[in-house]
C-alpha cells in the first residue's frame, strides 16, 4: 500500500538540501515508450505500482543505458544492498533466537548473496525489463551480476517510494521462503566447489591455487595459498594443510566476488 508521500519527500530537509538527487538532476529526463512498456511490467510482476515513476525508471537502468552513472541504478543498488542486509539480518534475529552469531551469518550469507539475488531475478523475468545499452542488449542472454543488481536497485525503490512495508514485503515474497530451505539443508561450507562454479559461470574457466609460502616445523605446518582466476589473483589464505589453505583461499575470492558475505572463517 503506497502512503501519500515517498521516503524522500518525507526525509526532505534533513541535509539541508533535498535528498532526492535523482528528481533534482534528472527532471526533464525522458521515459520512452518502450521504457513505460517495461515499468508497467515491472510494476505488474512486483504488485506495486510506484507514485514516483522516474525512481523506477531508475532502478531499471543499467549503466549502459543510462546518459552518465548518476541516472543508472548504481546508487540504487548501494542502498538496496544495504537494506537488504539489514532487514534480512533483523528478520533472522527475530525468527531464530536460539542461533548463535555465527549460524546466522552463514545463512544470511546465502540468502543476500549474488546467486540468490539473480534467482530471484529470473523468476520475476527481470532480463525482460532491464534497461541496458544496445552492446548489452544484442548479447542475447544479460550477465547475471546486471540482473543481481536490479534486485538491490529495485528493492531501493521499493524503500524510498513506500517505506519499510513495502521493502519488507518484497523480501518476504522472495527471499524469507529461501531461509527455510537453507535451514533445513545447511549452509554449503565447500567453498572450492562454489568457487568452481562460479568461476565458470562468470569466467568460462576453472581457478587454480597457487601455494605462496609455508611456515612451521614439520609435524604443524602452515600453508599459504590464493586461488587464481585468468589474470585476477584474489587474497590468499592460510591453512593446516593445503587443502584448507585452499578452502579459504576459495572462500575469499566467493567474498571478494561478493557471491557471499564475509562472516566466521570456514571450518
Amino acid at each position: 500500500m503506497n502512503s501519500s508521500k515517498t521516503i524522500w519527500h518525507r526525509f526532505r530537509g534533513w541535509f539541508g538540501k533535498d535528498p532526492n538527487p535523482i528528481s533534482n538532476q534528472d527532471a526533464d529526463m525522458i521515459i520512452s515508450p518502450e521504457d513505460v512498456r517495461k515499468m508497467k511490467l515491472c510494476e505488474k510482476r512486483l504488485g506495486y505500482r510506484f507514485q514516483d515513476q522516474q525512481l523506477l525508471k531508475t532502478a531499471l537502468t543499467h549503466t549502459s543505458g543510462a546518459a552518465h552513472k548518476l541516472v543508472s541504478n548504481e546508487r540504487l543498488e548501494f542502498f538496496g544492498d544495504a537494506i537488504l542486509g539489514q532487514i534480512v539480518s533483523e528478520w533472522l534475529f527475530c525468527e531464530y533466537p536460539n542461533y548463535l552469531e555465527g549460524e546466522l551469518t552463514r545463512i544470511k550469507s546465502v540468502i543476500v548473496s549474488r546467486k540468490t539475488c539473480a534467482d530471484i531475478a529470473y523468476k520475476l523475468g527481470v532480463e525482460e525489463i532491464i534497461i541496458v545499452g544496445k552492446g548489452i542488449g544484442s548479447q542475447g542472454m544479460i550477465p547475471e551480476s546486471i540482473l543481481s543488481n536490479a534486485i538491490e536497485s529495485l528493492l531501493a525503490a521499493l524503500y524510498l517510494d513506500g517505506g519499510g512495508v513495502a521493502a519488507r514485503e518484497f523480501i518476504s515474497n522472495h527471499f524469507t521462503p529461501l531461509v527455510t530451505l537453507v535451514v533445513s539443508e545447511g549452509v554449503p561450507t565447500n567453498f572450492k566447489s562454489q568457487f568452481q562454479q562460479v568461476a565458470q559461470r562468470e569466467f568460462k574457466t576453472t581457478p587454480i591455487y597457487e601455494l605462496l609460502d609455508e611456515r612451521g616445523p614439520d609435524h604443524q605446518k602452515e600453508f599459504h595459498v590464493s586461488a587464481v582466476v585468468d589474470d585476477q589473483v584474489f587474497d590468499p589464505g592460510w591453512g593446516k594443510s593445503k587443502k584448507e589453505a585452499e578452502q579459504m583461499a576459495a572462500y575469499l575470492a566467493l567474498v571478494a566476488l561478493k557471491e557471499i558475505e564475509e562472516s566466521s572463517v570456514p571450518e
